[in-house]
């Protein structure tokens, strides 16, 4: 019988290409005979919902290269031309900047699910390093991309974020000038940003997603419990609280997919702009460089970090060589080997840096270290347990305060600037670093619950 089934195997297309070519092989490796923990909730769904945004802007995007113009006086009359005379257009362009923002949607609740689950901890670090990658490529291809309409607000917020590379020391005026490629954002500048958006990032991307999920595959899907589902194994090597991918989860992430659509579809044809959010007023008028906008704000994704960009004022750069002399301090009387004098030494000079730059760099320098900071998680956290369901009450608040200030940051950013708006800022994103700087201390105290031997499984 079992020489039988092999024959049926080898035979035929499909044995033709096996032999050529490992489809069978890989299909069983990464879908059918890929064992994932049973118990997956929720938040799981996200994962491949991004997938599934990535393809739809992929088929989508392609469709709008076909009647889409990079040229500064025929971009804003192309998208038009999209969106009243090309049939169907308008509804493969509502796809794609709705798309665009329910791209970030998921990736920001699977990316809250790894942190709350601990998906980052030993052995996925590598998996966690790769989906860090994949969100800043994501920002580059949103930026990349909003500049395309060349509508007021697409070509004012190019202009304001590209002008913040000027504040580089020695290297800012030279470097904004070759991202744009003229003095002011102009044709080239577009005609520039349109490769990266169309063909460079993209191929890094898929690239990403691939390398994403293969080192996922190679070390396992983490779980609510935080549980190593490959330390316990029948004896045919199979582990004993994990059931193939296909057909119970890709039966499970169609349902997802299905309510994803649901609501993606009622946004479509209901609220592509969003109230503003994802569509601003100002980028349904053409580009004129002669006239700025009232208010110049990125789209919401990008809003958290936009806040602490426009909260990092003179003051608060002071605050900052304060925090920065106290971990000096810190790692004075904590540190021991040849970080005890480096790190102090590194914390004086970075002060004195400070002292001598202007704050619009280190708003710069704030913004990015909040996604950097990111990357870093997998040794930050010391906690003895992965998942937050077996972690101190106290670590809960933690995690909601951390969200708090991050959601609190994502609304200032969106709002014109005030003196109460930019204090509330300043120290949401003291908070927000606070979270990361204290979590080698607060992530190895309280009293923690044994995680069970097995993952907890409810049947439904």
């Amino acid at each position: 019988m079992a020489l039988a089934e092999k024959d049926v195997e080898t035979t035929g297309l499909v044995g033709w290409i096996d032999r050529r070519f490992p489809l069978t092989s890989t299909w069983k490796k990464h879908v059918s005979e890929y064992y994932a923990p049973k118990n997956f909730n929720f938040w799981y769904f996200f994962g491949s919902l991004a997938l599934l945004v990535l393809v739809l802007q992929i088929v989508t995007g392609i469709f709008l290269v076909m009647n889409y113009k990079p040229d500064a006086t025929l971009a804003f009359a192309s998208v038009e031309y999209i969106m009243r005379e090309v049939p169907w257009g308008w509804l493969i362009r509502y796809m794609h900047s709705t798309g665009a923002s329910m791209f970030f949607v998921v990736v920001y609740l699977h990316m809250f699910r790894g942190l709350m689950y601990g998906s980052y901890r030993k052995p996925r670090e590598l998996v966690w390093i790769f989906g860090c990658a994949i969100f800043l490529c994501l920002m580059a291809e949103a930026f990349f991309g909003y500049l395309l309409p060349w509508g007021q607000m697409s070509f004012w917020g190019a202009q304001v974020i590209v002008n913040l590379f000027s504040a580089i020391p020695f290297i800012g005026p030279d470097l904004s000038l070759w991202i744009r490629g003229d003095y002011v954002v102009s044709d080239v500048t577009l005609n520039r940003f349109f490769a990266f958006h169309v063909i460079a990032i993209p191929l890094v991307l898929i690239g990403l997603v691939v390398a994403h999920l293969v080192a996922l595959h190679e070390v396992g899907s983490n779980n609510p419990d935080g549980i190593e589902i490959k330390a316990k194994k029948d004896a045919n090597g199979i582990p004993i609280d994990g059931i193939p991918f296909h057909p119970y989860y890709s039966v499970h992430d169609f349902m997802g997919v299905c309510v994803f659509l649901f609501i993606f579809s009622a946004i479509i044809f209901f609220a592509p702009e969003m109230g503003g959010y994802f569509l601003e007023a100002n980028n349904f008028v053409p580009a004129n460089p002669l006239q700025t906008p009232p208010e110049i704000a990125p789209v919401w994704y990008f809003t958290a970090f936009y806040a602490m960009l426009r909260a990092t004022t003179d003051p608060f750069k002071i605050v900052l060589m304060i925090v920065i002399a106290l971990l000096g301090v810190l790692a004075l009387l904590r540190a021991r080997g040849k970080w005890r004098l480096g790190l102090p030494v590194l914390a004086i000079a970075v002060v004195v840096f400070m002292a001598v730059t202007e704050s619009k760099f280190w708003g710069v320098v704030v913004m990015g270290t909040a996604v950097v900071s990111l990357f870093f998680l997998p040794w930050l956290d010391r906690s003895p347990v992965k998942s937050i369901r077996y972690r101190p009450l106290f670590h809960k608040v933690f995690y909601g305060i951390f969200v708090f200030a991050f959601l609190t940051l994502g609304y200032l950013g969106t709002r014109p600037p005030s003196p109460a708006a930019t204090l509330i800022a300043q120290i949401c994103a003291l908070i927000y670093f606070a979270f990361f700087l204290g979590m080698p201390f607060w992530t190895t105290r309280g009293r923690f619950k044994q995680p069970p031997e097995r993952v907890r499984f409810k049947s439904h």
